[in-house]
């Protein structure tokens, strides 16, 4: 059987499979895209926020948003005792199969 549940926070999607009794769970984005949406619809978000939204660790965070900003998909800025972040729309995704749509194609779709 086949559940499909919503991520108020994300606007994304999950599915819940139960085969022979046990259920599995997953979602069709990894949790390097669940943060990438969370920073980009909220730039000013503390690590423990998008940890709440993306149902990760601070520590999950932290080390996600280091590759996203290793990688130039996000820079992040010191506001004070707050980080400010701003995600790169122009610049492409990773994978082969992906890579002809830009950072900002793959927000528009999530996100409304």
């Amino acid at each position: 059987m086949v559940h499909v549940f919503t991520n108020k926070y994300l606007n994304s999607y999950s599915v819940r499979v139960t085969m022979g009794g046990m259920a599995t769970s997953w979602s069709l984005l990894s949790n390097h895209g669940h943060v990438l949406v969370a920073v980009a619809q909220d730039p000013d978000a503390r690590l423990r926020d998008i940890a709440d939204a993306v149902g990760v660790t601070e520590r999950a965070v932290h080390a996600i948003l280091t590759d996203l900003i290793d990688a130039g998909y996000v820079s992040k800025q010191r506001d004070g005792r707050r980080n400010h972040y701003e995600v790169h729309l122009d610049l492409t995704l990773r994978h082969p199969l992906e890579r002809g749509h830009r950072i900002g194609d793959l927000l528009n779709a999530v996100s409304g």
